[in-house]
């Protein structure tokens, strides 16, 4: 699935409980922004995304728009892989 600043992939697992991994890509930045695009997803990967889903991996992987985005902008889009991968494990 990609919205406009993030892709995400998801498969099924067979432990009990969901695992995410962030994928933040250099894209000709400084460390500085790139830690702080995977700080904000870190945070609203685990308070948005995680609590709803079992047995799922998801990987979501940023493109160069994430860096440039607020956090709000970012939640809008992790709550669309929210709802894309709730949809998904049905």
């Amino acid at each position: 699935m990609q919205t406009g600043r993030l892709e995400a992939r998801a498969s099924a697992s067979l432990l009990l409980h969901p695992r995410a991994g962030i994928v933040v890509p250099k894209h000709r930045r400084k460390i500085v922004e790139r830690n702080r695009v995977k700080r904000r997803l870190r945070e609203l990967v685990r308070i948005t995304l995680l609590p709803g889903l079992e047995g799922v991996d998801i990987l979501i992987r940023a493109k160069p728009e994430a860096y440039d985005s607020s956090f709000a902008q970012l939640a809008g889009d992790v709550i669309a892989i929210r709802e894309w991968t709730s949809r998904m494990t049905r």
